[in-house]
């Protein structure tokens, strides 16, 4: 059964009131990418196998293979959609993709020419399949099998990783780390976490306002970013790599005030956005700059749905040619580009379909948008939630994390 069969069943469960099962970082339409663009040239302008493994980690299977399989409420043969709420209460998920949870960001202003940007989560509970706010958090990772989530408490940059068990709600074990970390995200295989390093808080920005008084970013002599970490997630050890701050020929700093790493699909290299061409820089576990491994030289920071789990796909920047709203998705192996429903891509269902943010067929809003499921080759566009309101920047606007089951 593929993913669209199982939608249709999912959508005629839904109808019949069928509850949940028992415990158990673009480019989107040409003014959104625009908009996007222009947000983060504002940002450059504000820069300018234990025992506890099995416990919290993903756990292991004979042989030293992490087990992706789901947790709790997950069947990896459920789709569950709700296009009725916005946002989402209850679970969605399609093929191998599952939010495992949301946030909304919300921009304080501290004091004079300085605010500050907080995130809030509403985490998956694995034993009601429903979404649970929890406030205690300033960023979460979400491991594969959806088991455990990696913390980062409300202050930063932190002292320590926090692993949460997702089944309980507890942190099962802290990381302590001597350089203060402002960003995670774990491996592939769910084996290593990449901890990105900062002097100061990421998500602090500085304002002042030009000729025409209008509100702009200034740029600090030197980013807040210092390096990353790679830990194992079993033992919480793992080497500091310094990686300074990238620039450009008139010494401006090529990166946002808070520009993440990330793992290659291998874990073999890091890699990091960079707000100008080559637009991506990877780099060996010591920090040193490498050229992009192959299958992911076309990869497009801010897009996050990546790479295809067969590894034979990459999910690209809005495209618009064919369609009111669409995104090039790169086969690897013909070099062609084909076009997708979605103004943004955000996750992989499975080897020829994602979760995408789109609007309505007939909307008049690039704002005005939800979660759907679309396949590469097909027309169908199958709503998973419902619609968000607001702009780009309106408070309490919700943003999905998305994990492999």
């Amino acid at each position: 059964m593929n993913v669209e069969e199982l939608v249709r069943d999912t959508l005629r469960d839904q109808a019949a009131e069928q509850l949940p099962a028992g415990p158990g970082f673009a480019d989107r339409v040409l003014g959104a990418r625009r908009h996007r663009r222009t947000r983060r040239i504002a940002a450059v302008a504000v820069a300018a196998a234990a025992a506890v493994a099995v416990a919290v980690g993903v756990p292991l299977l004979d042989g030293g293979k992490p087990d992706v399989r789901p947790a709790g409420v997950l069947d990896p043969d459920e789709t569950r959609a709700h296009p009725d709420q916005s946002p989402p209460r209850e679970l969605i998920r399609a093929g191998a993709a599952t939010m495992a949870a949301y946030y909304t960001v919300d921009t304080v202003k501290e004091k004079a020419r300085r605010s500050h940007s907080t995130r809030t989560y509403w985490l998956l509970d694995q034993r009601t399949g429903r979404y649970e706010k929890d406030a205690r958090w300033s960023y979460v990772a979400v491991a594969p099998g959806l088991k455990t989530a990696a913390v980062l408490e409300r202050r930063l940059p932190t002292s320590r990783i926090g692993l949460l068990d997702l089944g309980t709600g507890k942190v099962a074990r802290w990381i302590p780390v001597e350089h203060g970390v402002g960003g995670i995200a774990f491996s592939h295989d769910g084996r290593r976490l990449v901890a990105t390093t900062y002097a100061t808080d990421p998500d602090v920005q500085i304002q002042t306002r030009d000729d025409k008084d209008v509100k702009v970013f200034s740029m600090p002599p030197t980013m807040p970013r210092t390096g990353f970490y790679v830990l194992d997630v079993a033992s919480g050890k793992g080497p500091w790599s310094q990686v300074r701050d990238p620039r450009d020929s008139m010494g401006l700093s090529t990166i946002n005030s808070r520009q993440d790493f990330a793992l290659s699909r291998s874990g073999l290299y890091v890699w990091s956005g960079l707000t100008s061409d080559p637009g991506m820089q990877f780099y060996d576990l010591r920090g040193e700059e490498v050229s992009a491994p192959a299958g992911e030289r076309n990869l497009k920071w801010y897009v996050e749905a990546g790479l295809s789990p067969d590894g034979r796909r990459v999910a690209g920047d809005f495209a618009g040619r064919t369609m009111k709203t669409s995104s090039w998705v790169l086969d690897l192996n013909t070099g062609k580009q084909v076009e997708v429903h979605g103004q943004e891509l955000l996750a992989w269902a499975d080897d020829k379909s994602l979760i995408a943010w789109d609007v309505a067929k007939d909307g008049d809003s690039e704002y005005h948008n939800r979660l759907v499921l679309v396949t590469v080759g097909s027309d169908k566009v199958v709503p998973l939630s419902g619609f968000r309101k607001g702009d780009d920047g309106s408070a309490g606007r919700w943003q999905p994390v998305f994990a492999e089951r």
